[in-house]
């Protein structure tokens, strides 16, 4: 069946369910087209699209949009296990990663005993101020 979408000029869709099923297909044949990991890419090459192209039809199409969907959590997972046995260099893992919402960066909040580290002296106490006045505290 293909599913026709209005279009304003340009030619007509490709998308038709035969092309979807070659879609789905990629999820399980990728690595026949000597793809290390499942990529949007790899799939417009597959389908011999574009990237436009795909970006629309995730957009329009329900089924293909579930097809990207899938494809996308299984580079998150080949890449993952890859990366943590080894069998994928380190870099290009965090790169790959790092498009799954992965991050190493370290949020750190530091605070003294509830309160903030850098105090006003409105914020002081009597004490404290007078601490830092006769030069033994900070």
């Amino acid at each position: 069946m293909v599913i026709e979408m209005k279009n304003k000029g340009g030619r007509p869709t490709k998308y038709n369910d035969e092309l979807q099923a070659k879609a789905d297909r990629y999820i399980h044949e990728y690595h026949t087209q000597d793809d290390v990991i499942p990529s949007a890419a790899g799939l417009c090459i597959w389908l011999d699209i574009s990237r436009p192209t795909l970006h629309e039809w995730d957009k329009i199409h329900p089924k293909f949009s579930k097809t990207l969907d899938a494809i996308r959590q299984l580079q998150e997972k080949v890449a993952l296990n890859k990366g943590l046995i080894g069998e994928f260099n380190s870099t290009i893992v965090k790169l790959v990663l790092a498009n799954h919402g992965y991050s190493d960066k370290l949020e750190t909040d530091i605070t003294t005993a509830g309160k903030p580290l850098h105090r006003t002296a409105e914020e002081m106490t009597d004490d404290e101020l007078a601490s830092i006045a006769s030069g033994s505290g900070k």
